[in-house]
């Protein structure tokens, strides 16, 4: 299968980039952070020499980034299998005191990104009536807490998108589901004084994403909140 995997040079991303690579498909990935992308893709090419990786280093806050990662996907392939929306980042804060660029920024990144990357590959998917879609959404996305500030609008707006998403794509046989993980360990929790046991392992919401995602085509996951 073909896969796509934005946000895949660290956290949630890489460990799902090196759990489908493990067991044998094919990964397009993107990060802001080059040497990161780099050293997955080297990784992968050296653990797991039949999967093909397509590497670009994009912001996907910039939809000219999406766009370009895009058509360097469909160039390259005929079919998409996999779009996982993962790229995604927290600024810690509440509405009343926090920065007034924290909204567009984590709007940008934790749900423009994702809108603008799908309706690039949605005609694919939908001229081959097959497909899934995984947006990597919080429990954020349901669930007010402290210092949730824009980063929390920012993930309901996703689980939103998602579920609408998933309305329209019915009649396509193209399955959309919003994977909600609580607080998992990676860098956007980095400096806080926590001991690691109060952190889900990233390569746990690979783990779930993947096997979901081995799922026959009669079974549609809708929402994993973990």
């Amino acid at each position: 299968m073909n896969i796509i995997i934005t946000g895949a040079s660290k956290g949630i991303g890489r460990a799902l980039a090196l759990i489908f690579a493990k067991n044998g498909h094919h990964l397009a990935i993107c990060a802001r952070g080059q040497e990161p992308l780099h050293e997955l893709e080297k990784n992968i090419k050296k653990t797991s020499p039949n999967s093909q990786v397509i590497s670009m280093n994009a912001d996907v806050s910039v939809k000219s980034d999406v766009k370009k990662f895009a058509e360097k996907i469909l160039k390259t392939w005929d079919k998409i299998d996999i779009l996982i929306n993962n790229a995604g980042f927290f600024i810690p804060g509440t509405i009343k005191d926090e920065d007034d660029l924290n909204l567009p920024k984590m709007i940008e990144t934790n749900l423009y990104s994702a809108y603008y990357l799908t309706k690039y590959i949605l005609p694919n998917m939908i001229q081959h009536q097959d497909g899934q879609i995984f947006n990597i959404c919080s429990v954020a996305s349901f669930m007010a807490y402290p210092q949730g500030g824009s980063y929390a609008i920012s993930k309901f707006a996703m689980l939103g998108f998602s579920r609408c998403l998933r309305e329209e794509l019915k009649p396509q046989n193209i399955k959309v589901t919003a994977v909600m993980p609580g607080a998992t360990l990676t860098d956007s929790w980095k400096g806080v004084e926590l001991p690691e046991e109060r952190f889900i392992p990233a390569e746990d919401i690979a783990s779930i994403v993947y096997n979901t995602s081995q799922l026959s085509n009669r079974t549609v996951v809708e929402d994993i909140v973990i």
